[in-house]
């Protein structure tokens, strides 16, 4: 099937995917997903477990190509990079952050936050100072000079935060970040979240099932079974399903993920 023609997206849209179609091993993922984030915004990705919200996560900040569609990044096409220019993109104008902080056990917790202006060669001492700042604003200063060992599990996904947010990105991309978190973490991380979205211009897309979470959003696009939950095939789909309930791995029923432990 021939590809649509490469359009430049709206100027008032950041971040632009039309059309994403993408597979693995086979079975759909995203099935003709479209949509579009504006600068400063924060949108919420929601939808059941398995409804593709990752997936398009992952599409939209180069870390997968689409098998059809368009990604655009102020209006330069995703898309179409190779796999260098795409990890050059992640590196210096977007940030991430996971349900696991992944965080490195020989580093020391300032040089974890700091390691994206590491790796960029920011100095040491530049460095050191940014993330600092952002371990400060989430009340892990005091932990800077330890090493990921020594935290919780809540404290090591604050140091993720502050690692996605210290080289002030253009794009921080959210896969469920409050997932192991209690609800006063969840609350917190969030808190940090929106707060330098707000006063840094930081565009935010947030991929959650759990519904405290995605009240933050200034706007949300569900999805089921990688569609746009709204079209018909994805209505057809839910109807199919003769209301066999959730996935086995959602949220329990009255329970959010921010309510889980740790």
């Amino acid at each position: 099937m021939v590809a649509p023609p490469d359009n430049a997206p709206p100027d008032n849209d950041v971040l632009w995917a039309r059309s994403v179609h993408y597979s693995h091993s086979g079975s759909p993922g995203l099935i003709g997903v479209s949509v579009g984030v504006r600068q400063g915004e924060i949108l919420a990705l929601t939808g059941p477990r398995g409804s593709g919200k990752t997936t398009l996560l992952r599409c939209l900040s180069g870390h997968l190509v689409p098998e059809q569609g368009e990604i655009w990044f102020n209006s330069v096409p995703v898309h179409t990079m190779g796999a260098l220019a795409r990890e050059r993109l992640r590196r210096d104008r977007f940030g991430w952050i996971g349900p696991d902080p992944l965080l490195l056990p020989e580093l020391k917790v300032w040089e974890n936050a700091a390691l994206p202006l590491l790796v960029s060669g920011a100095s040491h001492r530049t460095a050191k100072a940014a993330a600092c700042e952002w371990l400060d604003r989430l009340d892990i200063g005091a932990f800077a000079r330890k090493r990921p060992g020594a935290l919780t599990r809540a404290e090591s996904q604050r140091v993720a935060l502050a690692r996605a947010l210290v080289k002030e990105p253009a794009v921080v991309f959210a896969d469920e970040p409050t997932a192991p978190l209690h609800r006063a973490e969840c609350a917190l991380l969030l808190r940090t979240l929106t707060t330098a979205a707000r006063s840094h211009g930081i565009t935010v897309v947030l991929a959650t099932h759990d519904e405290e979470s995605a009240a933050v959003a200034d706007r949300r696009v569900e999805l089921l079974d990688g569609r746009p939950a709204g079209t018909a095939a994805a209505v057809s789909a839910a109807l199919g399903a003769g209301g066999a309930g959730a996935p086995p791995d959602e949220t329990p029923e009255g329970q959010t993920a921010c309510s889980l432990s740790a």
